[in-house]
Order: structure tokens, then C-alpha cells, then sequence
């Protein structure tokens, strides 16, 4: 395979990405300059590399649309509820089971495994978040810990096996030659050996050693105090009202003003003071692990009686309705969709509606709740919309151009990127780089199952850990056949590793931004801590698999 200079000047924006997200620091403009450099150098036409840079980011906003509406309804519904203080009764049973922060990293963890195999992981973020996340930050789990475990039981364990629904396997098993079963079979035990070693390592890192929250049970007061993980190492004890409050508001410390009267003309819920009512002014954590963002939206509750939703007349009974209510229909939605799959009582859900139906529920709970408030509730289901919109994009925004630019490496998406016409070929930077190093690899089987890591986790650089996989599987065929390797095992390894990086727990371009928007962590942190954990425990797996195949 002859590399371009096109080829080698993706490479150095790859290479720049993963540096500048090292050193905390913004990394649009590496990737905007990278796109716009590629473009013009392999088109030849500088009008090419300058419609390319937004080109880029509308191909990439249309692959991350579904994680951006499921964040932005989850956050609707749950805005909604603090309005009449459900969300509060709504996780009081569940927090009872959640003792404290390690009894909670576990419940996460195995929580969000079983239902991430069933549904993925996008879908399952959803459930996440409307339930078992604020209570665990109420139980005493820091959100840089709550969202390790959820990554690495979702976005990696789950996804990089992907052993119920079968996709990745199938990817793989297209390109190897090989039924998709024996690839499945040793993704999913490397999967679990990545996993043990990931969980353990972030146990101990973060959560037995001191980043747990501080929350002093049995307070009267409903102030709580936590220590929470601001900017990587640092960490500050700060004042955080109503924890249990969720989706992007761990990390928000605006106080909340006492409740006024609204004045004529107003609507229900304003602090009267001609401001904006219960929206904006928090402060989001960027995703360059630096700035906060102001104005997330993110509609507040208010506690006590003073105008409070829950005080009017009815509004308990409304309270304790829409608190049994959401848990229960989203625990339906998911009996509904187990039943599908292992029996034959109702029809199986199409694969890929999960993010759909769980979406579309909670908007339709969400309507519910405010319709339920009586004359206003038309505008507050729009305010509640829109501010999960607004709180969307501030929390992923950033990483569109990003994206934009990797998935010029994949031919998929490189031609309409680059503006080219129909008919021509489109250019694969990334798969061609890693075919081109093949002849340079040693026929050591040891030393082939580190390459096919390798690759794998490169291939993972897309976003998503499955674009690349029927290539790994040619990849692992070639190996196989020219020094006596399994090709199953071969790929198994690819697959796992490209589930790790781009499912992803290890780049910020994939569906971690939603992790870390539901948590409130910058999301270069919660790459970054993720590193170490999950890079271990890959490299123990390809020892695993040596030893036992």
C-alpha cells in the first residue's frame, strides 16, 4: 500500500489530538487545521479543504444525532420532574439500597453491564441517569467514579463484546472467514478480562482512596457536602444542593435563589426578579477538562414551601404519581424488550430502536408531568425541551469537529467529506496506514496478537469500535494464515480492542461525551483516568489469550 503525503498528514492529526487531549488543552483547532490540511493535500483543491471543514462536522453531527436527542429528553424528563419534586421520591427506595459509594460502584457497574448487552449502551444511559445515577452520587459516589463504572461496564465490556445482539461478531466474522460464534465466544472472555482489570484499578484509584463523596447521612439539612473531582488531580469541597438531582448537574454549584411569588405575566416558576425563571446560569465543565460553560439550562426545582410545585394543593399526589410512574414505564419498556428476544409472547424489537423507544418514552412521560401542572404546562414541556437541547450540545458540541476529522480515515464518510464527486474513490487514511505495516510484522504469534491489538485499538479511533471490524477480520485471516495463528482469537483480540477505544472509553469522539455529560465530568478527564485501567487490562487479555488459545 503506497501512503500519500495526504496519509501522513492525517496521521500527525491523529497524533495531535491524542497530545493536546493529554495536556488538557482544547483540541478543535488541531482537528479543523487537519481537516482542511488532508482535504487540500489529497484533492489537490484548496476550495475542497475549506468546504471540508464544514463538511466534516455536518457528517459527524448526522453520526451523533441519536446520543444527542437521548441526552437532550432524558434531560427534559428529569427537568420536569424536580418541577414537582419526584425525581426526589422517585429514587428514595433505590437509594436505600445504596448504602454507600462502593455498594453503589458495584450496583452501577453490574446494572449497567446486563442492560448495556441487551440494549447498548446509548439507550441504557438513558435508564441510567433517570434512576440508579442520583442515587448513587446521593449515596456517596463521586460522578468521576459513577462514570467510570458506567463506562466500563457500557461503553466498554458490554459494547466490545457485544455477545446478546451479535453486530460486532457479525463484523468481524465477515472479513475472518469464521462463524461469528467463535469470535463472539473469545470477545466475550477477553471483554470480562479487560473489565476485571479496568473495575479493580478504578476501585481503588477512585473510590476506596478518598474520591468518594463526602454526604453526611441523617443531615436535616437537604445541603450536603461532597468532595467532587473538578479538573483531574484537584478536588475542592464544595456546597451542592439537592444531589440527587441529575443529568449534567453534578458538578453545578449555583445556588438556587428562595422561591418568590411569580408577578402578572410571569410564568409559574419564576423568581419574579425579571430574570429566567428556573433556567440557566449553571455552569457545565467543558470538555477540554478547563473552562465551564455558563447557561446549561438545565431547569432547577426549588425546595420548601414558597412556590414550590410539591406544595400546591395536589402537588404531592402529583409528586408520588410521576415517581412511581417513570421508573415503572421505563421497567416495562425493558421487560417488553427482554421478552422480545428470549421468548416468543411478544414481537421482537427491531435492532438499533432501543435509543428510540426509550427516547420516545421519556418525552411522552415528560409531556405528562408538565400537562399535569395545569395552564402552563404547554410552555414548560417547550422550556424543558429546549433546555435539554441547549444542555446537549454545550456537553457534546465540542467534539463534532473532532470527530469530523477522523472519519475522514474512514472511507465510509471520507467522499462526502472531502466533496467528492459520486463516482470517485474515496480515500480510507486510517485502514490504509495499518494494511501498509502489515508485511513489517514478524510471524511470532505473540507478536501478531500485540499487532492485531494494536490495529484494533486504531480502528477504534473512528468513534464508534465497528466500522473497521470486517478489516481487522481480513487482518486476522492473513495473519492466521501465514503463521498457523486461530483467526477466530485473532480477530476476538481486534474487536476488543477497537470496543475499548472508539465504543469508547479511551477517546473523546464517541458516546463516553454522553457518560460524561450525565455525570458532569469534562469528558478529557474521564478519558484520561480511564486510560491506565483500561489499557492494562488489554494488554492482560492478550496475554489471557495467548495462554489459553
Amino acid at each position: 500500500m503506497e501512503l500519500t503525503v495526504a496519509h501522513w498528514v492525517y496521521m500527525a492529526g491523529v497524533a495531535s489530538l491524542l497530545v493536546v487531549m493529554v495536556m488538557r488543552k482544547n483540541v478543535i483547532v488541531p482537528a479543523i487545521i487537519a481537516t482542511f490540511v488532508t482535504t487540500w493535500l489529497y484533492t489537490g483543491d484548496f476550495l475542497n479543504g475549506l468546504g471540508s471543514v464544514f463538511s466534516a462536522s455536518m457528517v459527524a453531527t448526522t453520526q451523533f444525532l441519536n446520543i444527542f436527542l437521548v441526552l437532550a429528553v432524558v434531560t427534559a424528563l428529569l427537568g420536569a420532574l424536580r418541577t414537582i419534586d419526584a425525581d426526589r421520591r422517585m429514587i428514595a427506595p433505590i437509594a436505600k439500597l445504596m448504602k454507600n459509594g462502593p455498594i453503589s460502584y458495584a450496583v452501577l457497574f453490574v446494572g449497567t453491564y446486563l442492560l448495556s448487552l441487551v440494549f447498548w449502551p446509548t439507550p441504557t444511559l438513558a435508564l441510567l441517569a433517570a434512576i440508579l445515577l442520583p442515587a448513587a452520587i446521593r449515596a456517596g459516589l463521586s460522578p468521576l467514579a459513577a462514570a467510570m463504572a458506567i463506562a466500563i461496564a457500557g461503553q466498554g465490556m458490554a459494547l466490545a463484546s457485544d455477545y446478546v445482539l451479535g453486530v460486532a461478531p457479525s463484523l468481524s466474522a465477515a472479513g475472518a472467514g469464521v462463524p461469528a460464534g467463535d469470535i463472539a465466544d473469545r470477545a466475550l472472555i477477553l471483554s470480562w478480562v479487560v473489565g476485571a482489570v479496568a473495575i479493580t484499578l478504578t476501585y481503588f484509584f477512585h473510590v476506596r482512596n478518598g474520591s468518594l463523596a463526602r454526604v453526611r447521612p441523617g443531615s436535616p439539612s437537604r445541603t450536603s457536602r461532597r468532595t467532587v473531582v473538578a479538573s483531574g488531580a484537584s478536588t475542592s469541597t464544595i456546597e451542592v444542593e439537592n444531589i440527587s438531582a441529575t443529568v449534567g448537574d453534578a458538578l453545578i454549584t449555583k445556588e438556587r435563589p428562595a422561591r418568590t411569588t411569580a408577578r402578572p405575566g410571569q410564568p409559574a416558576g419564576s423568581t419574579g426578579n425579571g430574570g429566567g425563571g428556573d433556567s440557566g446560569g449553571n455552569g457545565l465543565p467543558g470538555a477540554d477538562g478547563r473552562d465551564g460553560l455558563s447557561g446549561t439550562g438545565i431547569t432547577e426545582g426549588f425546595d420548601g414551601a414558597d412556590g414550590d410545585p410539591g406544595a400546591r394543593p395536589g402537588g404531592n399526589q402529583r409528586a408520588r404519581l410521576f415517581a412511581t410512574a417513570v421508573p415503572l414505564g421505563f421497567g416495562a419498556l425493558v421487560l417488553y424488550m427482554i421478552l422480545g428476544k428470549v421468548t416468543d409472547w411478544v414481537p421482537e424489537v427491531e435492532a438499533g430502536w432501543g435509543a428510540a423507544l426509550v427516547g420516545g418514552l421519556a418525552l411522552l412521560l415528560m409531556l405528562c408531568v408538565t400537562l399535569s401542572s395545569g395552564g402552563d404546562g404547554l410552555e414548560r414541556a417547550g422550556e424543558h425541551f429546549v433546555d435539554g437541547l441547549l444542555f446537549a450540545f454545550r456537553a457534546m458540541g465540542v467534539v463534532i469537529p473532532v470527530a469530523g476529522f477522523v472519519l475522514i480515515g474512514i472511507s465510509d464518510f471520507s467522499g462526502e467529506i472531502m466533496l467528492l464527486p459520486e463516482d470517485a474513490a474515496a480515500p480510507g487514511f486510517l485502514f490504509d496506514v495499518i494494511a501498509s505495516g502489515q508485511g513489517f510484522i514478524p510471524d511470532n504469534g505473540i507478536v501478531v496478537m500485540f499487532a492485531m491489538l494494536l490495529a484494533g485499538m486504531l480502528i477504534g479511533l473512528d468513534g464508534s469500535g465497528w466500522a473497521g471490524l470486517p478489516f481487522t477480520g481480513e487482518l486476522a485471516q492473513a495473519f492466521a494464515s501465514s503463521g498457523g495463528g486461530d483467526t477466530a482469537t485473532l480477530a476476538a483480540i481486534a474487536q476488543n480492542a477497537a470496543g475499548w477505544t472508539g465504543g469508547g472509553t479511551l477517546v473523546i469522539w464517541s458516546s463516553l461525551i454522553a457518560v460524561a455529560g450525565l455525570t458532569g465530568v469534562p469528558v478529557t478527564t474521564l478519558a484520561r483516568k480511564l486510560f491506565l485501567p483500561v489499557v492494562s487490562g488489554l494488554i492482560l487479555s492478550v496475554v489471557v489469550a495467548g495462554v489459553i488459545w
